[in-house]
């Protein structure tokens, strides 16, 4: 393996990085609060409300149920407007993020109705009102889920930024593709499927711990 490619390859887990850090930190800045509102507005919640949760949730169904590759190409023209460009690692932040918020809302969701109905009650009947209840009481009881859910998205966005690298999205994926694939470079194509899949273990297992960690203290 020359040292061009092997300083592609390590340009290529800086850009993967890059990717995979900004996509889930918007995704979480979106689908966070979407999650809260999906779960406060279903049946027999805090703030039910049926018109708004099936609007929300038919939204989120529809987002979360396109193949990726397909929400790739549907969002270039989206994509060129809010960066300039549509290639690129910045450019591929903007159809990563827009996929990974509904799965961000629906592990919210998930986490939240894991919190025991026992914590709700007692925080209705202190006289909290639902905002300080959801803040306050579900979310910090339902953390070791939420933060286990988190890592799960990581290292969705992370397979996701794989994909990137069909439209130039840059990273190990485009890599992989006109290296590994297009010019049958076998070594090239096991190396950088083989950091992905590395990078996928660990953050899964940084999740893990952070949630036995919090459901210790």
């Amino acid at each position: 393996m020359s040292d061009y490619i092997k300083d592609a390859i390590i340009t290529g887990v800086w850009e993967t990085l890059i990717m995979t850090f900004f996509s889930s930190l918007l995704s979480y800045a979106v689908g966070l609060p979407l999650g809260v509102v999906l779960y406060s507005t279903s049946k027999g919640r805090l703030l039910e409300n049926k018109a708004v949760n099936a609007v929300v949730g038919t939204i989120v169904n529809i987002t979360r149920s396109l193949p990726f590759l397909i929400l790739l190409v549907l969002l270039i023209p989206f994509t060129r407007f809010v960066v300039g460009k549509s290639i690129g690692t910045t450019a591929a932040i903007v159809p990563l993020t827009i996929g990974a918020i509904p799965i961000v809302a629906r592990m919210v969701e998930a986490s939240l109705n894991e919190v025991q109905p026992g914590i709700i009650e007692a925080a209705t009947s202190m006289g909290a009102s639902p905002l300080y209840t959801i803040i306050h009481f579900i979310i910090p009881e339902a953390m070791p889920s939420l933060l286990q859910g988190g890592a799960i998205n990581v290292a969705t966005v992370l397979g996701y930024s794989a994909m990137a690298g069909v439209i130039g999205g840059g990273g190990l994926g485009a890599i992989a593709l006109q290296y590994g694939y297009y010019r049958y470079d076998k070594p090239v194509l096991w190396t950088t499927v083989t950091l992905l899949i590395i990078m996928v273990m660990l953050i899964q297992e940084f999740g893990i711990r952070l949630s036995k960690k919090h459901r210790k203290v």
